[in-house]
């Protein structure tokens, strides 16, 4: 009997099959990619707002606590935005003739609030809540990033699952105190770290002090000290499936 097809039709066979597991892989791989990338995370992309408000210049210029405008920070799930009332305590007296505020006090004039384009923004399905990070000891710029030299507001991390579970996973790394010595020789304390956003994590060079007069001069031996007496939850809670989905 005739042979049907020619001898090379094994190998192309065989080199088909390989070319389409390398194309539908590197598909798969490149969704993956983009998935995690600022095109879908927007993480570094400034979004645009009915005022271009700078936390550079209100919080790393003028040095404005984050609470004075997100007010239920501590004690909500939700930062909570600032009433336009907020920002006129300081632009009725200031700035008050400004084009680029006249959003500002129409909204003041009006009664109707200016309507804020959201910037970290989780999925409904996610349940996060502010009040219990920070009172834990988790710092606004660990998540937010260095929101003090933002011209305009971008989101600093991916807000993924991967990314929280990092935190999640061994939240030593991150926890800070809320209180904190001037130096060892100062008994003077620094209330409100968990806001500061010049604060840096101990070294050797530059270690905290707790106002008991402990001292650390490592994150990993703060951070576990800092688990026990907040009373962090176990790894094992913080990443099961229902602390966040809900």
């Amino acid at each position: 009997m005739a042979q049907l097809f020619h001898r090379s039709s094994n190998t192309l066979a065989k080199a088909s099959i390989l070319a389409t597991i390398l194309v539908v892989g590197g598909l798969l791989f490149g969704a993956l990619q983009m998935q995690r990338s600022p095109y879908y995370t927007y993480a570094g992309v400034a979004r645009p707002q009915p005022v271009p408000f700078s936390h550079q210049h209100h919080v790393g210029g003028l040095g404005i606590d984050c609470r004075y405008c997100h007010t239920s920070v501590e004690v909500s799930g939700f930062a909570g935005v600032p009433p336009t009332r907020t920002c006129m305590n300081c632009h009725s007296q200031i700035w008050t003739a400004a084009p680029m505020l006249e959003p500002v006090r129409e909204s003041f004039r009006s009664g109707k609030p200016l309507v804020w384009t959201r910037v970290n923004r989780l999925p409904d399905f996610v349940y996060f809540d502010h009040s219990i990070h920070v009172n834990k000891g988790v710092g606004c710029n660990t998540c937010h990033g260095p929101v003090d030299k933002m011209p305009l507001m971008y989101n600093y991390a991916s807000l993924q699952m991967e990314w929280c579970l990092d935190c999640h996973r061994q939240p030593e790394k991150y926890l800070r105190p809320h209180r904190v010595m001037v130096s060892p020789d100062n008994p003077k304390t620094q209330d409100d770290q968990i806001f500061n956003m010049a604060y840096q994590q101990p070294t050797s060079i530059n270690p905290v002090t707790l106002p008991d007069g402990t001292k650390f001069d490592n994150q990993e031996a703060l951070g576990n000290y800092l688990k026990k007496a907040n009373h962090v939850r176990s790894v094992t809670d913080m990443t099961n499936c229902n602390t966040c989905h809900r």
